[in-house]
C-alpha cells in the first residue's frame, strides 16, 4: 500500500481538506478572502493547499523547487473550472523576486524545511504590500514526530516518537541500523538540521519586523482529522504558556503575521 508521501494525489486531497476546513477560516478572521484576492504559496508541492482558494475564485500562484510536483499539480488542476486563475512555477523562490506582491501568502509545513530561515524571512518581504498577511503552519521540531519520521520505511521507526531528538550521529546510526536508504536518511538529516522551535520562529519573525496578528498552538494537529480521524484540539493554556516545554507537546502551530513597514 502506498503511503501519503508516495501517493501524491492522496496527499493533495489531504492538503485541500485541511486548508478548506481550518486554514481558510483561520485566515478569514483577519482578512477577507475574495474572488479578487491574490494568493502566493511558497513550497506549494502539487498545490493541494491552493485548490480551496481556487474554489473561491482567487488568483493564485504556487512555487516549488520540484519540477515533478509542479507537473503533477498541473495535471491535478487540469479540469478545474477556475484553471485560468492558477499559475504553478517550478523554480527557486530566491530567483523570483519579480513575482510581485500578494494579498495572502501561505507557508504550510514549509518553514521547517528551509535552510537559513532568518535570511528567508528578510528576503520574502518583497512579496508584501501594506495590507498583505502571511499564514504559517508548522510542527515544532521537538514534538513527538517533529523529525517527520513517519517518512521512514521501517514500521518501527515510522511510529517511534521523539527519537529524532537524539544527537546527530546517534540518530543517523539508528536510521542505518533499521535499514533506511541513503536517500531517505539524507532527507531526514536535512529535516533535523532545519527543524524549528516556537521560540526560534518567533525570534526570527521579530528580528525581521513582522508583527504577530494571531497565534494558535495545537495539541492535535488539524491535519490529523483527515489523516488519522482525530478531532483537532488546541494546546492547553498551561502548556502553551511554558516556553520550550510546549514544543514537546504541540503538534502544530498556526500564525498570522503582518510586516511592519514603519520600522
Amino acid at each position: 500500500m502506498q503511503d501519503r508521501h508516495s501517493n501524491r494525489q492522496k496527499y493533495f486531497n489531504e492538503q485541500a481538506y485541511t486548508t478548506r476546513k481550518y486554514v481558510i477560516p483561520y485566515i478569514k478572521q483577519h482578512v477577507k478572502v475574495k474572488a479578487d484576492s491574490t494568493v502566493l504559496e511558497i513550497g506549494c508541492g502539487e498545490g493541494g493547499n491552493l485548490i480551496p482558494f481556487m474554489e473561491l475564485g482567487c488568483k493564485i500562484t504556487g512555487i516549488d523547487l520540484s519540477v515533478t510536483k509542479i507537473n503533477n499539480g498541473n495535471e491535478f488542476f487540469r479540469d478545474h473550472k477556475n484553471r485560468n486563475n492558477l499559475t504553478l512555477i517550478a523554480d527557486d523562490i530566491y530567483k523570483r523576486s519579480d513575482l510581485g506582491t500578494f494579498d495572502i501568502i501561505i507557508l504550510r509545513d514549509v518553514i521547517e524545511h528551509i535552510p537559513n530561515q532568518n535570511f528567508f524571512m528578510k528576503y520574502f518581504r518583497c512579496f508584501f504590500h501594506e495590507r498583505s498577511i502571511v499564514y504559517f503552519g508548522f510542527p515544532p521540531w521537538q514534538n513527538p514526530f517533529g523529525g517527520h519520521q513517519q517518512m521512514c520505511h521501517s514500521r518501527i521507526l515510522s511510529k517511534l516518537p521523539y527519537f529524532h531528538i537524539l544527537p546527530f550521529s546517534i540518530y543517523k546510526g539508528v536510521l542505518k541500523l533499521f535499514g533506511e536508504t541513503e536517500g531517505r536518511i539524507n532527507d531526514l538529516l536535512e529535516i533535523k538540521e532545519t527543524g524549528i522551535s516556537i521560540e526560534r520562529f518567533e525570534a526570527i519573525t521579530k528580528a525581521n519586523n513582522f508583527d504577530t496578528i494571531d497565534k494558535t498552538l495545537f495539541f492535535i494537529n488539524p491535519n490529523y482529522e483527515i489523516k488519522f480521524k482525530l478531532k483537532p484540539r488546541q494546546q492547553s493554556k498551561l502548556i502553551a504558556a511554558i516556553p520550550w516545554v510546549s514544543n514537546f507537546f504541540t503538534t502544530c502551530a498556526y500564525y498570522i503575521l503582518k510586516p511592519n513597514f514603519s520600522v
